[in-house]
C-alpha cells in the first residue's frame, strides 16, 4: 500500500465532496432564490456539482486502489447512497489506511 498517496488521495477526494455538496446547498433554501435568478449562475453552479461529483468518485477509486481495495464496492457505496454513502466511504478507507500504517509501523523487533 502507498500510505502517503492514499491518503493524499482522501484528502482531495474529500474536498472534492465539500465542493459538490456546496454546489447542492445553492439550490436549497434560502439560496435557491438567489441561484436561479440568473441563468449564468445556474449554469455555474451545475457544472460545479457535475465536475466535483465524478472528481470525487475518480479520487475516491484512486485511493482504493492505492490502499489494495477492491474499486467497485467503494464506488457503489458513494454512487447509490450519495452523499452519506460518500461520506461513510471517506471515513472508512481513512479508518482503513490509519489502521494499516498502525499495523505496520511497528519496529519488528516488538512482534
Amino acid at each position: 500500500m502507498n500510505y502517503p498517496s492514499a491518503l493524499r488521495a482522501l484528502g482531495d477526494s474529500a474536498l472534492a465532496l465539500v465542493a459538490a455538496c456546496g454546489g447542492i446547498a445553492m439550490f436549497l433554501p434560502p439560496m435557491v432564490h438567489a441561484t436561479t435568478s440568473s441563468v449564468p449562475r445556474i449554469v455555474a453552479t451545475a457544472l460545479v456539482i457535475a465536475l466535483a461529483v465524478v472528481l470525487h468518485w475518480a479520487l475516491l477509486a484512486i485511493a482504493a486502489r492505492r490502499m489494495g481495495q477492491r474499486i467497485v464496492p467503494w464506488l457503489a457505496l458513494s454512487v447509490l447512497l450519495f452523499p452519506v454513502g460518500a461520506a461513510a466511504a471517506l471515513i472508512l478507507l481513512g479508518w482503513f489506511a490509519h489502521e494499516y500504517r498502525s499495523h505496520h509501523a511497528q519496529p519488528s523487533a516488538a512482534r
